[in-house]
């Protein structure tokens, strides 16, 4: 080999390690960044006539596809359960549970035991007083309940107006990256951190709608939903959605009231089995909107009209002609079976029995068309009530099977199918967590090592002196061809 053979040899590797010194520094000082790859250098041997030396091929940015994947995959599963999670825990805390006072079996409760208090003192018109705060307290924790959960579905409604704009914006920021790698990679330059972005990138997004990644030419890629739909090849997707600022009980997507989603102006499928988004937090907060509180919305206005109509049963009123409405009512009227969506929200006491309406509490005691007070020593009609509580019927509608329930019954199950839901909903959450946890572990485990990254750098600087050396020998070597 030539002087000039072996300098040019020498140059190429001070070049060549010169550059992996760079990579183990930024390797070293990334450690903790997020979305941060290792890096590398792929080198191979340069032979060109009689000349050797190193060739640079480029930077190699160290990454499991597949781990990505599966991460990307328990993120956006997390987050879907986490979003249901927390409604369904919401529900239960409003419904309560029956050891609390302020809970809808408490209240139930507590208005029983008013009737029976009255019942044996039908003149104290304080105990008749406490009826009506008990019977307004139970319609008002119905109501409560029901003007929540509709909070809960206009909260989606917003919810899937912010991830949607987002995930444009995402989708539109990989189609830009993806055209800055294409034209780096086309030039060879390094692109790792553009690279690094991108995934950060393609990991917000994939918490909201599951996906995977295809390469593209020139190291671009496509980016497609597990249900199938294209959200990037070439040119970005846009994602449709028309936002309803107040969301009430009975509004559905199919009238009209409710926007569904459109992919470049085409509608798609929004059910949380059937959509081609599903799977993640944006799928999510449409099953909360438009599946689970309309549920929930289903049975809790089973349960008004089940209290509603045992008070209009009661034959012990004679003062009620046939259609009139009983103590319980729908908004001052009498219930209608055709209009029970949002009953829960409507139900509110006879104005007649409430003194705040200009009625008189006696009324509870000898009717609640009563013109004038009867016997004040009667106390059949609370009697009556009080049984009408216990009489156990089936449910008119709702989902609670083909049993009988007593009202408190009627109570305890709804209460129960809620906590059920919860657990079986915080037990998939939580090995959701677990999983994803598990995952991230495993990403980081396969990341930087900052000792094998030292012990890379003590390689480089034997290398990179070797290199020296060899410069330094040609040019003793020159110098004494030069006295010659």
């Amino acid at each position: 080999m030539s002087l000039t053979g072996a300098l040019n040899n020498a140059l190429s590797g001070l070049y060549a390690n010169s550059r992996k010194s760079e990579l183990v520094a930024s390797n070293i000082a990334n450690v903790g960044t997020p979305g941060f790859r290792r890096r590398s250098l792929d080198v191979s041997a340069a032979l060109l006539g009689d000349q050797g030396g190193v060739k640079v091929n480029g930077v190699v940015r160290h990454t499991d596809s597949a781990l990505l994947h599966d991460r990307r995959m328990s993120s956006a599963e997390f987050a879907r359960n986490d979003a249901m999670t927390r409604f369904l825990a919401g529900f239960e805390d409003r419904l309560g549970t029956p050891d609390v006072a302020y809970s809808l079996s408490g209240r139930l409760a507590t208005f029983e035991n008013t009737l029976i208090t009255a019942a044996s003192r039908p003149d104290a018109q304080e105990r008749l007083d406490g009826v009506v705060i008990a019977a307004k307290s139970l319609a008002q924790s119905l109501k409560a309940t029901s003007d929540a959960i509709q909070a809960d579905r206009t909260h989606a409604d917003r919810e899937i107006d912010i991830q949607v704009n987002t995930a444009n914006d995402l989708l539109s920021q990989l189609q830009a990256i993806n055209g800055q790698i294409a034209k780096s990679g086309g030039r060879a330059r390094d692109n790792a951190a553009l690279q690094d972005h991108r995934d950060l990138l393609v990991d917000q997004l994939s918490q909201m709608i599951p996906l995977r990644t295809v390469s593209r030419a020139h190291g671009a890629i496509a980016i497609y939903s597990t249900g199938g739909a294209v959200l990037l090849d070439g040119s970005a997707a846009e994602i449709g959605f028309e936002p309803t600022y107040s969301v009430a009980a009975g509004m559905e997507i199919d009238p009209g009231a409710l926007s569904g989603l459109t992919i470049n102006g085409k509608a798609i499928a929004t059910g949380s089995e059937t959509s081609p988004l599903r799977g993640g937090s944006l799928i999510a907060q449409f099953a909360i909107r438009d599946e689970m509180a309309p549920e929930a919305q289903t049975q809790l206005d089973a349960l008004a009209r089940d209290l509603i109509e045992r008070f209009q049963n009661i034959s012990e009123d004679t003062t009620r002609a046939p259609g009139d409405p009983g103590l319980f009512t729908d908004q001052g009227v009498v219930f209608d079976s055709l209009n029970e969506v949002g009953l829960s929200g409507r139900i509110a006491i006879h104005a007649a029995v409430d003194p705040d309406t200009g009625g008189e509490s006696w009324r509870m005691r000898d009717g609640v068309n009563a013109v004038a007070q009867g016997e004040v020593g009667n106390a059949s009609l609370l009697q009556a009530m009080t049984d009408a509580l216990h009489l156990k019927q089936p449910v008119a509608s709702g989902n609670f099977g083909a049993g009988s329930f007593s009202l408190a019954g009627l109570a305890a199950s709804l209460t129960s199918q809620v906590g059920s839901d919860r657990l079986f909903a915080d037990q998939r959450l939580s090995f959701a967590s677990t999983q994803l946890n598990e995952l991230i572990q495993r990403e980081l485990a396969d990341g930087v090592d900052t000792d094998a990254e030292l012990q890379r750098l003590m390689v480089i600087e034997q290398a990179y002196a070797a290199n020296a050396r060899i410069i330094e020998t040609v040019d003793e070597l020159m110098d004494i061809l030069m006295r010659l």
